[in-house]
This record gives structure tokens, sequence and C-alpha cells, in this order.
């Protein structure tokens, strides 16, 4: 086996701005076209040497270098138009590249766009056949995976359906079951999980997992990052066409986060006299840490963390309690407050943290909000601040959590892992 299963070196694949759509050929057209493709070859290549920018022209990639080993799992994560489904195009040699190359050694299966490698005319049965000749199976290999395919992608009634009569839903069933059922050395997936309901996206992770887990090289794109942070021990991010970013998930994910909503794990007022905080109070800093008090940047659902708050008190005697809530998706997941109102009786800094258990929310981007205040008598705020860390939440499909092995829908904010008990009432004679 090569020790490189992916090469991508100093690739780069310019667009032109509103070009016109090319009409269909006739044969002779398609003929001379071909006769004269290396001449525009050398055409573009001299211009693009003479021209690095045109007016009408963008870089969807620009020098893009880098490697995959075999079997490994490796996401691409980036905002809209960083370049990620171009990529895939051009590894799955779809599209061409204006600069650099691209190698891959393997046989690839890709899952772009619904439908993609579909002929609209074949039912879903010749279809499954023709993606597996494409990828050079033999008939008695699709054979043998025919049966759970056609389980998986939940279509047996119009298996013999053109598919251009399918919904988009049932094409991409259809087509992520032939994608990891076929086995190819190499699995391209696009972000076309967002398309399916929760229940298909659930059953589509926990394949990849499997796929993942099976040894077979995977480039995985997605916005979900508990995706990529349970399926990917590696990730690139991309940014305007260049890879801003190439290592563990753990820290390509946060850089990721962290860029796309200006905040993070940890906040910290270094101008105190900028910091939050009135009457006495001054907040520093907020961040959320693992069991060893180190920085957290994605959560697993299973382990432990602490919200840490540091501030400083700068008046004798005051007497207030902190409360932190936990929102995701516009609702608020949970409240906890200090039972009791504390008194610092001194001026100093202080610290104060709460632990929040593992098995306890469900995966998803969650963000806190802070707040200091006093009850007695009447309401006095000292500190209000909202969204003031943000964090996410995976699940690794490994069993510890309360799904145990079960990867289809499962819905709800919190994730008790509770114990059940199992016990014969009764045998028959």
């Amino acid at each position: 086996m090569a020790d490189v299963a992916i090469k991508v070196d100093h690739l780069g694949k310019r667009f032109r701005i509103g070009a016109p759509q090319e009409r269909y050929k006739t044969f002779r057209e398609t003929i001379t076209n071909a006769a004269a493709a290396p001449f525009r070859r050398l055409t573009a290549y001299l211009r693009s040497k003479s021209v690095d920018s045109e007016p009408d022209t963008i870089w969807a990639l620009k020098d893009v270098s880098f490697e995959v080993k075999p079997g490994e799992v490796v996401g691409i994560i980036g905002r809209n138009g960083a370049g990620k489904s171009t990529l895939l195009k051009v590894l799955s040699r779809i599209t061409e590249p204006t600069e650099g190359y691209a190698e891959v050694y393997g046989r690839i299966g890709s899952l772009l766009e619904v439908g993609t490698g579909f002929h609209p005319e074949l039912t879903g049965r010749e279809n499954i056949f023709l993606n597996g000749a494409i990828l050079g199976m033999k008939k008695a290999e699709i054979d043998k995976k025919f049966d759970e395919i056609v389980a998986f992608a939940e279509v047996e009634k119009f298996i013999d359906t053109p598919v251009k009569h399918y919904s988009s839903g049932m094409y991409l069933r259809l087509a992520f079951a032939v994608a990891a059922h076929l086995e190819p050395e190499i699995l391209l997936v696009d972000e076309v999980l967002a398309v399916g309901d929760m229940a298909f996206q659930k059953k589509c992770l926990g394949k990849m997992h499997e796929v993942s887990k099976a040894g077979r090289t995977v480039l995985f794109v997605s916005h979900n990052m508990s995706a990529i942070a349970s399926l990917c021990p590696r990730s690139i991010l991309l940014n305007a066409g260049d890879i801003f970013m190439d290592g563990p998930s753990s820290d390509v994910v946060s850089a990721y986060l962290s860029d796309a909503t200006g905040r993070s794990t940890r906040m910290t007022w270094r101008d105190r006299s900028a910091s939050p905080g009135e009457k006495g109070f001054k907040l520093d800093r907020v961040e959320l840490v693992d069991h060893d008090g180190s920085q957290v940047k994605i959560v697993d659902v299973a382990k432990r963390i602490r919200l840490v708050l540091s501030y400083r008190v700068e008046q004798e005697g005051l007497k207030f309690r902190i409360a932190a809530s936990f929102h995701t998706q516009g609702t608020c997941a949970f409240v906890t407050l200090q039972p009791e109102e504390v008194l610092h009786d001194v001026v100093g800094a202080y610290r104060a943290s709460v632990e929040i258990g593992g098995n306890l929310l469900a995966e998803g981007d969650y963000s806190v909000s802070v707040s200091v205040f006093s009850s007695r008598g009447k309401k006095e705020h000292y500190c209000k601040v909202k969204d003031v860390v943000v964090f996410q939440v995976f699940d690794p499909l490994d069993g510890r959590s309360a799904r145990g092995d079960y990867t289809e829908e499962f819905s709800g904010v919190v994730r008790p892992r509770l114990e059940w008990e199992c016990a014969v009432c009764e045998t028959r004679m």
C-alpha cells in the first residue's frame, strides 16, 4: 500500500464570474474541440502566467497543499465559499485544476451533491450496478451488497423506478447508500446530509463511523462540527481558497468557531476599565475547563466540564449570587445558580466555579450567559453578560453516552444516561 492516499500540491482553481452556459455540441464540434484542446491549454497557461488575476475571475482555491495517509479520516471545514466543494470536485476529477495537481491513489467513491453519478433515466437498481461498475467492481461483488444498499436507503418499493421520479430525499438516501456500501478505498463526502431528515442524518453518521473504523480513507466536508469532531481526528480549515489551519480537529474546530462567532470557550477582559460590572464588582474572565483545569475546545458528551468565573470585589461587604444559563438553538437548556448569596467581606480577587456533569447535554452548539445579582429587597444587578462563551458538544458514538450503540434520531436538549433494570418476571413452563 502506498504511503499516501491523497496528495495535493500547490492546487489552484480559477473560475470566470458570470461565464455563459455552453450549448450542446454536435459530434463534429466535439472532435474539433478535442483536437484544439492542447492549444487552448497552452494559451490558458500563458495567460495565467502573464495575468495572475482578471477582473471577471475568482480563485476558488489558491496554492492548496496537503497529504492524506491511507486510512485517515479528515474533515474539511470553512465558511460558505471557502472552496470546500471545489476541492472535492477536483479530487473526484469532475473539474480540472487551473494550476498545481492532485494525485489520488485508490478507488474513489464520491457523494458531492444530490444525484451526482446517477443517470435520471435509469432505475435505482440500474444505477447501483452502474456506480459499482464505474468503481471497477464485478457484478458478483455488487450483488453481495445490493440488498444491504436497498435496505439502508429504504427505497425497496421504488428500486425499479427511474430515479428521475425520486424525491430529493430518496435520491440522497440511495446515493449515500451506494457511496458507503460499495466499499471504495477513498470516500469523498460533501455537505449533502443537511438536506436529509434528522433520523437519516443520524443513520448516515453512524454508517460513516463504521466506514472510518474500517480503515478506509475519508474526506468529509460538513458544517456540523459535532460530526467533524466525532468522526475526524484531523481537520483542515479553508478560508477564501487557502488553508488557514491543518491539525487536530479539536484545535481546528475551536479556531473555526471562534472566528465564526467572535467568541470561544474563554473570554478575558484585560482592560479593567472596560470589564463588565458595576457597584464595586468587576468581571475579569469566564471560561470552560475540563476536569484537569485545561481550557475546553469541544466537549465530549460523556465528560464533565467546569464553568469558572474570575472577578474582583472593590467594595467590602458586597453580598450577591451568580447565575449561569446554557442556551442552544434559542432554547434555554438549563439555569444554574448559587443557592445562597455569598458575602464578600474583603476587597480582592475571587474565583467561583460550577461543575456540569457528563452525559447531561445533547450534541449541539451552546452559549453561556452569566448574571451577578442581589435579591435582598430590591433586586440589584452587578453584572449581566449574554453569550459570553460558546462551546459545542459532540457524541463520539463509542457507547459511553445515553445513546449506547443506537445511532438514529435521538431528540432532546438534555441527554442523561440513566440506569435501566431488566429481570425475568415469569417463566413459561
